[in-house]
Formats: structure tokens, sequence, C-alpha cells
């Protein structure tokens, strides 16, 4: 194992890459077309920004793992060896594959970069770790599903494997990637990087008659039986240090490449925060928990790592699909550093709280405009006084949809949010 453990986070595209190893990711993962298993965030980028993230990356000492791991037909394998060969091109640092038959093209085609095994492959148990590690896979993304228990035996079985943990994010209702829902209903497949989340629908319970050839409608109880295969995201960190104690994880990795930019910067930052403070003797999971708990979510699980499948009765979350999450994003600060791009809504006169990059400067000010300051909590804040465009132009407010840039009173670090608690009921 490596001397601290390596967190991943997800890159839905250019912007969430950057975010992501900005608030304290140490590597994150993405893909390129529909090889990857979320196509639509594959398609938010292109060879040519995938090589910019991976630039951007490299210049600060962080990683980027491919993701190839869809399951494809036999009239796609010609298309995805020069896949294969184009992503090696850009010198990732791992490729991340499911299927054996693609672990083997990977290795023929680009044997100087790594393959790491995604969680699709659902692996449980050391004997089928030992079967990839000969194939050549230098890491693998276990199942979801697993125990700590069980991860620990795979790593004393394969001493010089590494091992790579989910520890927050969507739960799949079936075993990862093998649910066939979304295909029966909406013709897009699981396993080939289009689920529709059909899992997370309502739906009414009917029952049927044969003999009297009557369909009715079962009653069911308030908040029982309407979203029956909704499962509650999966979140870890109050089990960080039992995870870390373990010695058999190599790399924590967080879901949501389809999720927002904010979910990027939160998700980045609360567990940079619980690896270091593990490190430091410092472990405290309510501080991690209050931010995890401003993002949205399905309600949140500590899944099956610490307890088995059968043994849990509360991974399921019957009442809704998503929650609001207790805060909005109202800005994210531009390139410049002078302006914000306006997410949610922003009133003269309301404090804002200021969510910076880690390692980042503040300087308090104050002008015409408003004012930058901290407050007793430690926590900087934004008030404006006036709302002014890039071309000073004044507005009584501004609102997610206006596309001007917004004037600050004096400059905020790139990528900086700027979010209020949510005062909406969910």
């Amino acid at each position: 194992m490596s001397e601290k453990v390596e967190l991943l986070s997800p890159a839905g595209n250019l912007e969430k890459l950057k975010i992501a190893i900005n608030y304290g990711a140490d590597a994150v993962y993405a893909g390129v077309s529909h090889f990857s298993l979320r196509i639509r965030a594959g398609k938010e980028f292109t060879f040519e920004t995938f090589k910019e993230g991976i630039d951007y990356a490299h210049a600060r000492g962080k990683k980027v793992y491919a993701t190839i791991n869809g399951f494809p037909f036999n009239n796609q394998i010609d298309l995805l060896k020069k896949h294969i060969e184009k992503m090696a091109e850009v010198k990732p640092d791992g490729f991340i594959v499911a299927a054996p038959g693609v672990v083997k093209l990977c290795r023929e085609i680009a044997p100087e970069i790594d393959v790491h095994l995604s969680t699709q492959a659902n692996v449980l148990n050391y004997l089928d770790a030992k079967v990839f590690w000969d194939l050549g896979v230098k890491r693998i993304v276990v199942a979801r599903e697993i125990s700590l228990k069980d991860v620990k035996q795979i790593k004393e079985h394969l001493p010089d494997m590494e091992i790579e943990i989910f520890v927050h994010g969507s739960m799949c209702f079936a075993y990862s990637g093998r649910c066939l829902v979304s295909a029966v209903q909406s013709g897009r497949v699981p396993n080939r990087g289009s689920c529709a989340n059909d899992c997370r629908f309502e739906y009414t319970l009917y029952a049927e008659s044969t003999n009297q050839n009557t369909l009715f409608r079962l009653e069911e109880e308030p908040g029982v039986g309407t979203y029956i295969f909704n499962s509650k995201d999966m979140n870890l960190a109050s089990h960080i240090k039992e995870i870390l104690d373990s010695g058999a994880v190599d790399s924590l990795k967080i879901e949501g490449r389809t999720k927002s930019p904010y979910y990027a910067a939160v998700t980045a930052n609360a567990y940079r925060e619980a690896i270091d403070d593990y490190y430091a003797g410092e472990f405290k999971p309510e501080k991690y928990q209050r931010e995890l708990h401003t993002t949205k979510n399905r309600g949140f699980t500590d899944a099956y790592l610490v307890h088995r499948p059968f043994e849990k009765t509360t991974t399921q979350n019957h009442e809704y699909a998503l929650s609001k999450g207790s805060y909005e994003v109202s800005g994210l600060v531009t390139e410049d550093e002078s302006h914000f791009m306006c997410k949610y809504k922003i009133y003269p006169g309301n404090d804002v709280e200021i969510f910076a990059p880690r390692g980042v400067q503040i300087q308090e000010c104050e002008n015409e405009i408003g004012k930058i300051f901290k407050k007793e909590d430690g926590i900087y804040y934004v008030n404006f006084n006036k709302i002014l465009t890039e071309t000073n132009k004044e507005l009584a407010s501004v609102h997610s949809g206006n596309t001007n840039k917004i004037q600050l009173p004096g400059k905020l670090p790139y990528l900086t949010m700027l979010r209020v608690e949510n005062t909406e009921e969910v």
C-alpha cells in the first residue's frame, strides 16, 4: 500500500476536473465516447479537452484515469481497438476496464498504461481478483457489495495488487451494472453507459386475478412502496478511520461524473479533510458529514462495507427520488477572478457564504459594490450593495439563467463557489 491513501474524484467535464483537483482530489477519472459507462459525461469531453485535462492534472502532480468500462458487442471491437490506441496517445495514468477481453486488448495495444478493473466486474473475492491480476490488472475497484473483511482477505492473498473502494455516491439497486430495468423500459442499456435511472422512479403496485379478470391497485402504507427500487446514496465518511486502519485500501473513490460542480467540490473537500485529519490523528466525522449533507442526495447509507446486504434494512429511500440538499450554489467565480456566473439567485444586502478551493487566500475588502469579510465562525462571506454586470448595468437581483458575468467587490480565487442555505421545502 502507498504511504497515503489516494482520493479519487469524478470528472464529468473539464471544469469539474479542475474543481475536483482544486478542492482536494489526488486523481480524477473521466471518459471520452460511448465506451465509457457514462455516455452523457463522456460526451462532455473531446480528445482535445481530455488531453487538456490530463496536462492540467499532471502539471499539479495529480493523476487521470480514463474510463473504457463499457461492455462491447462484436461489431464494436474494431472501433474499440482504435479508441484504445487514441486514448493511449493522450497518456492517462490508467485505463478503467470492466470486461476481461478488453483488459487483454488494453494490455496488447498499450502495455505501458496501467489497467484498473472497474467495479462493474463485481469482484468480491481473492479468487476472481487473482484471475484479473494474472491478466495484468494492477488495481481492482472492488464491488460496492463487498465487506471490509473480504477486502482485507484479498489484500492478504494479493499484497501487490492495489485495491480501490467506493466511499460516496449513488448506489445501484442491483449489483453495479447488472440491472436491466432501464433497458426493458427505456431501451437504454446500463452496462453500455446509457442507464436512465429507472430505479429512481415512482412506482404503483397492482394485483391481478386471472380467475376474475380483475386488476386493482394495492393500498400502500404512507411513505412505503412508492420508490421501491430507489437506493440511498453511499456515504462512508464516518468510517474512513476504520477503512484506513485496515491497511488494505489504496484508493478511496467518489461516484458522480454526472453530478454538479458543487457536488464535485464538496465531496473532494470533505473526504480530503477526512483523510488528512486521519493521518494527523484528528478524525472528526461530524465535520465531514455536515458538509456532505449540503449536497443533493437520496438520503445516506453506509452501504455494505461494514454490514452485509442481508443485515441491512435501511438502504432504500421510499419517500423521494432526490432531495435538494441543505445549500444552493449561488455563483461560480470565473477565471478572471473578478466576476462570477450566477447559478441560483443573489440579492443585495444578503450574506452569501464563500466556499473556496483548498489552500487559497481570501482578502477582505469593502467598496461601493459590496464587501468580502470574515465572521466570528471563521467563514468568509460576500455581501453586495449593488449587482453590476461586466458592462456596469445594475440589476435589482440576479438569477440562474442570466448569462452575464457579475462583478465581485474584490478578487476571489478561480472556481470559488458562493452558496446560501436552502430555505425551500424539500
